[in-house]
């Protein structure tokens, strides 16, 4: 947590207050589409993957890794349930905090709703940057990109969920992995 944002002693106090230790198995999820969950979860150890469900297809919006903070942004700003599934892809240990407490803490302690500030910041970034690239790259230049900004995830998550990410077919992500690694 402090890696993204230095935070007092005292703040980290007020946040563990708050937490609860959970341990979820590969495949549990976390967060389910048109459901309220009322909680987000720190990951402590593995990795999760975000996706839209559509017409009977899965697409892959994000993956999130040890450090990172897990909630529904459709339930915490807008009080309405999930339109993603956030799915683990591995065992994952986390920290579980409800939202109530998470929007209370944001609101009343600066630090942490700077430190809240700075994760959007760097999410907003990640979205626009995967916007721009699948506007103007090609399917191997995405897939380039993709290796030099999140290496763990290439060596940890299913190919198809990568190819889901970057919007092409897994027989065309294979062919790009056999002509460059």
């Amino acid at each position: 947590m402090r890696a993204q944002c230095p935070i007092s002693d005292e703040t980290v106090r007020r946040l563990s207050e708050r937490l609860v230790a959970c341990r979820f198995p590969k495949r549990h999820r976390l967060i389910r589409a048109n459901a309220y969950s009322r909680c987000a979860y720190f990951i402590e150890q593995g990795m999760t993957r975000s996706f839209w469900p559509v017409e009977g297809n899965e697409i892959t919006t994000s993956f999130l890794g040890e450090g990172g903070l897990v909630f529904s942004m459709d339930e915490l700003y807008y009080g309405r349930p999930s339109e993603e599934v956030v799915e683990t892809l591995e065992p994952v240990e986390a920290y579980r905090i409800a939202l109530s407490d998470l929007r209370e803490l944001w609101e009343t302690d600066l630090e942490l709703c700077n430190w809240g500030r700075i994760i959007h910041q760097n999410e907003y970034r990640r979205l626009h940057r995967s916007h721009k690239e699948r506007l103007t790259l090609s399917a191997r230049e995405r897939y380039e990109a993709f290796r030099v900004q999140f290496p763990d995830v290439c060596r940890r998550v299913n190919l198809s969920y990568i190819a889901s990410y970057l919007g092409i077919t897994l027989s065309t992500l294979s062919r790009l992995r056999g002509g460059s690694e």
